[in-house]
């Protein structure tokens, strides 16, 4: 029996750690670093702080990295003078 014991507890312990790995993988990968926040804290519109509210911290920096983006040289549609 304590030999069972003795086979059965490190090898639960090991599967325990994998699992929780795998786990802490799948949530690094949904984070937030620290200074997306900080700028979007500083120069959020209030329509991406309302999201904020709204969706939460992902759909909020969504929408501001969308509006950063079109700032960063993205196309710009212009319209055509006839």
């Amino acid at each position: 029996m304590t030999a069972w014991l003795a086979i059965l507890i490190p090898l639960l312990v090991m599967v325990f750690a994998l699992g929780m790995e795998r786990l802490e993988t799948r949530l690094r990968s949904g984070t937030v670093r620290e200074d997306e926040v900080e700028d979007f804290l500083e120069r959020a519109r209030p329509d991406e702080v309302k999201a904020l509210f709204r969706q939460g911290i992902g759909g909020a920096l969504q929408m501001f990295r969308l509006r950063n983006l079109g700032k960063r040289g993205g196309p710009r549609r212009t319209k055509e003078r006839a």
